[in-house]
C-alpha cells in the first residue's frame, strides 16, 4: 500500500483506503437535492454500535426523495460542517427491487473517517447534527448521491439510491487540540515548540545543530487516554517541518481540517507510524524522523533533499 501523509492540499494524497468505500463515497461533490421527510423504508435491527441487520421491503422500490431517521440518541456536541466524523457504517445500493451491500466497517474492524462538507450531499446531510453515540439511517436518492452516472468503480450503478446505517463514534472540529499543559523541553539539541493555536501554524524553533540520526520522540503533553494500537484509525492534528530550514510543509491547525490515518498500515511515513503506535490518546508529541524513516513519494514535490530530516508536532485526538 502506498504511504500517505498529510501534506499541503496541492500535493495531498487523500486516496481511498484499499477495499473500503468509506472515503470513495466522500470524494463526490454532487449538486442538486431533494426534500426531506418520508419513511426510510428499511428495517434495522441490532444494538447501536454493533453490526446492524438491514431488511428491505420485499419487491419494493425506493421512494423518491431523501429520508432519515435516528434510532438511538447520542451525547455531546452535534456534528458541524467541516468536522471529521469517525463512524462505523453499512451502505447499500438500491435500484428497483434489487439491493446489494456496498461496504461494512463492522466486519472490517476499522471505522470510517468522513470529512464533512466534502461528501456526497445525502451523506453530508445524514451526518449533520448527529451526536457521538447516535445511530442514523438515511435513504439517499440518486440526485443527492451519484445521479445518472453512478460510480461503477465502486459498485454504484446509474440511478442507484443509497442506504446508510451510521453509528457515530466521534467528531472533531477544526479547532480541536489535546487538553493539558504543555511541557517545556530543556534539550538544546531538539526543536523548541511554542504554543499551539487553532488557525495558525505552531511556533517551532529549530536548533543550530545536526539532527539526531535515530528516530526521536518526546511527549509535550501527557495524554491520559488509551494506548494507540496498530490497526486503529487515529484522528490527529499535525504540523510537519523540515529540520534544515524550519519550513512548515503542512499544518492541519493552519488548514483548519483534522486529519486521520490507520496506524501501522504504512499510511504514514515509517517514523511517524512508529511514534504513534504505543502513544496515548490526548498526547502532544514532538517526533523527529531521520531520512531513512521519512521516505515518501511526495518528498520531491516539496523539494526536499534525500538527506532532509522531518519534524512533526502531533496531537493524538482519538484512536478507534
Amino acid at each position: 500500500m502506498r504511504r500517505r501523509f498529510l501534506v499541503p492540499r496541492s500535493v495531498s494524497f487523500r486516496s481511498p483506503a484499499a477495499g473500503s468505500l468509506a472515503v470513495a463515497l466522500a470524494v463526490g461533490l454532487l449538486a442538486g437535492g431533494c426534500g426531506g421527510g418520508g419513511d426510510v423504508q428499511v428495517e434495522v435491527k441490532g444494538k447501536a454500535g454493533a453490526e446492524p441487520s438491514v431488511s428491505f421491503p420485499k419487491g419494493g422500490k425506493p421512494d423518491a426523495g431523501y429520508a432519515e431517521k435516528s434510532l438511538h440518541d447520542g451525547k455531546g456536541a452535534p456534528v458541524r460542517r467541516g468536522d471529521l466524523v469517525v463512524a462505523d457504517y453499512v451502505s447499500y445500493r438500491w435500484n428497483g427491487a434489487k439491493t446489494r451491500l456496498l461496504d461494512d466497517t463492522y466486519k472490517a474492524g476499522v471505522p470510517a473517517a468522513f470529512q464533512t462538507g466534502k461528501l456526497v450531499k445525502g451523506l453530508d446531510r445524514a451526518l449533520a447534527g448527529a451526536r457521538p453515540g447516535e445511530r442514523v439511517v438515511a435513504r439517499v436518492p440518486p440526485a443527492d448521491a451519484y445521479g445518472a452516472d453512478g460510480d461503477p468503480a465502486h459498485g454504484v450503478s446509474a440511478g442507484d439510491t443509497l442506504v446508510y446505517v451510521l453509528d457515530v463514534r466521534a467528531a472533531f472540529g477544526k479547532n480541536a487540540v489535546v487538553p493539558g499543559r504543555q511541557q517545556t523541553l530543556d534539550d538544546p539539541k531538539l526543536p523548541k515548540v511554542g504554543p499551539v493555536a487553532p488557525g495558525r501554524a505552531a511556533s517551532v524553533l529549530m536548533p543550530q545543530t545536526a539532527p539526531p540520526k535515530a528516530l526521536t520522540t518526546q511527549t509535550l503533553v501527557d495524554g491520559g487516554g488509551p494506548v494507540v494500537a496498530s490497526g486503529q484509525l487515529v484522528a490527529m492534528q499535525y504540523q510537519m517541518m523540515n529540520w534544515r530550514d524550519g519550513q512548515v510543509l503542512g499544518s492541519s491547525w493552519q488548514d483548519g481540517e483534522v486529519h486521520w490515518a490507520v496506524a501501522g498500515r504504512q499510511q504514514l511515513v515509517a517514523g511517524l507510524d512508529q511514534a504513534l503506535v504505543g502513544s496515548r490518546v490526548g498526547s502532544r508529541l514532538l517526533v523527529v524522523v531521520p531520512p531513512a524513516l521519512g521516505k515518501a513519494a511526495w518528498r520531491s514535490r516539496l523539494q526536499l533533499k534525500p538527506s532532509d530530516t522531518l519534524v512533526f508536532v502531533v496531537d493524538v485526538l482519538g484512536a478507534y
